[in-house]
């Protein structure tokens, strides 16, 4: 049997940075401070200035960025929050966190990414708090035209950028345009670290601060509560160093994941596959995500040639059976295009270490199908 394919593999990842990452632990254990201390201060630095934005706040995780960077933007209890229902659960495990409620708009077929028409429909009926703007699979989203629409109803957009660490449409990176921004650290990421991490990055000194308060307990100054809805939510020194390690390099790795993926949407001509288009800097390519007529089938069909896939997502937020994580449950939901691309997407392997050979594996199981 062939060796098998994964949908990413961290030990290859891994290994590219080994001597960076090993030296960055290193500088680490040494310094006798693990939390709040050098190494995250100049990580926030570094990664401001790569995204183009003035300031960068590490916290845990992806999630509590999201979480606190909207409670920095001023959603409270009651609030309510434009956001899609196909990117996983988390910015509605955020809103649910924050106490606000996820109004649900439908996506783009192609792009998978919010459909703007229908937020403008939103905008038009609804009183909104806030935007979330997901560059899901890794694509930026097309920022010009939505922050015009949410400016025009007075709402800030903040953006996910969990999946697009890097990606750039004229000349800015994806957390550059948004009044703030949430990025995830999570291994599997473009940019990953050792565990789990975070980062909420911002044009403003004021939102910044707030999310500084509010990554530990709401101090100001330390042990006196200045600021409600404050936890522990913290970047520690092991994971600002691994990253600061990795951060170099991240250019690079997402070049090499649209290679992969250009190879992919060029040469799949498999009839019952849809392809994403040829992307450019705009895509990070953190998942290279196809649409297939049956879906099991197909994935069967990969596993027995030894390629792994997985599904990104297989239960959209408005269909999901936790009370009170789909909004407003006696008012009826209708995404049709979310649904329907719950049904049939299907995710190919794509990370940076992925031979040529591998890709040209993958390509022909498809066409094989």
């Amino acid at each position: 049997m062939a060796e098998q394919i994964p949908v990413n593999d961290l030990r290859r990842h891994a290994s590219v940075s080994e001597k960076e990452v090993s030296a960055s632990v290193g500088r680490v254990l040494g310094s006798g401070r693990y939390v709040l201390g050098e190494e995250c201060e100049f990580f926030e630095k570094e990664f401001a200035e790569f995204c183009g934005t003035a300031h960068c706040v590490g916290v845990a995780n992806g999630t509590d960025a999201i979480e606190l960077g909207l409670r920095a933007l001023g959603v409270r209890p009651g609030g309510r929050v434009a956001t899609v229902a196909n990117a996983g659960p988390y910015t509605t495990t955020a809103l649910t966190a924050l106490g606000a409620r996820p109004v649900f708009v439908d996506v783009d077929h192609e792009t998978r990414l919010m459909d703007l028409a229908h937020l403008k429909q939103v905008l038009d009926e609804q009183v909104l708090d806030a935007v979330v703007v997901t560059h899901l699979f890794g694509l930026l989203h097309d920022m010009e035209t939505a922050l015009d629409l949410a400016d025009r109803a007075g709402v800030p957009v903040f953006e996910d950028c969990a999946q697009a660490h890097g990606a750039r449409r004229d000349g800015r990176r994806a957390g550059s345009s948004g009044a703030a921004a949430s990025f995830s650290f999570f291994p599997t990421k473009n940019l990953g670290a050792l565990g789990d991490g975070g980062a909420v990055v911002t044009g403003s000194a004021e939102v910044a601060e707030r999310v500084r308060r509010l990554r530990q307990y709401g101090w100001e100054p330390k042990y006196r509560v200045a600021a409600a809805g404050g936890r522990n939510s913290r970047l520690d020194e092991m994971q600002a160093a691994v990253l600061r390690a990795r951060l170099p390099l991240l250019d690079g790795w997402n070049r090499r994941r649209r290679e992969i993926a250009a190879r992919y949407s060029r040469e799949i001509r498999g009839a019952r596959v849809t392809c994403p288009p040829v992307y450019g800097e705009e895509f990070a390519a953190h998942l290279y995500v196809v649409v297939s007529d049956d879906r099991e089938a197909l994935r069967t069909h990969l596993a027995r040639a030894s390629i792994l896939t997985d599904v990104h997502y297989p239960v959209a937020d408005h269909r999901q059976p936790v009370p009170g994580r789909a909004g407003d449950r006696d008012l009826p939901v209708a995404l049709p295009v979310t649904d329907a691309l719950t049904a049939s997407v299907l995710t190919l392997p794509c990370f940076p270490e992925l031979t040529d050979e591998e890709v040209t594996r993958v390509i022909s199981a498809v066409d094989a199908w």
